[in-house]
């Protein structure tokens, strides 16, 4: 088995959006004050990577059943792949070797084919690409 994707972006599932960037400003990133009310904020990282955050309810816009697990954290990893085919292709793949899918492939309010699995101790993997 072997999927070509690219680690793109790491997310975290914040809380209070205005408190999480007020700590990340405080390590040195670069994050407008404009941000501080909004539900979805993305950061550039060297080499490309981004950071982003999601607020509960962005999370809950499109996973509605979704609940912060006490004492676990909220650090997701998505992997970009080069189309929506793929995306499909990818979540049958992994789910079909055994992993947990989260979320089964959709179109994505924001533009974008998008599904989660699980990898092996729990953590959301996050799959995308441009919709079609």
């Amino acid at each position: 088995m072997t999927i070509e994707a690219r680690l793109d972006v790491v997310g975290l599932v914040v809380a209070d959006m205005a408190e999480a960037l007020k700590f990340y400003r405080a390590l040195g990133l670069s994050i407008p004050a404009e941000a501080d009310t909004q539900p979805h904020v993305e950061v550039a990282l060297a080499g490309g990577l981004r950071l982003a955050f999601d607020t509960e309810e962005t999370i809950r816009s499109f996973h509605p059943d979704w609940k912060p697990t006490p004492g676990a954290g909220r650090v997701g990893l998505a992997f970009a792949l080069k189309d929506a085919a793929a995306v499909d292709a990818a979540y049958a793949e992994l789910t079909g070797a055994g992993y947990r899918g989260e979320l089964a492939p959709f179109d994505a309010f924001w533009g974008q084919r998008y599904a989660v699995v699980h990898d092996p101790d729990g953590n959301g993997v996050d799959l995308f690409a441009p919709a079609s």
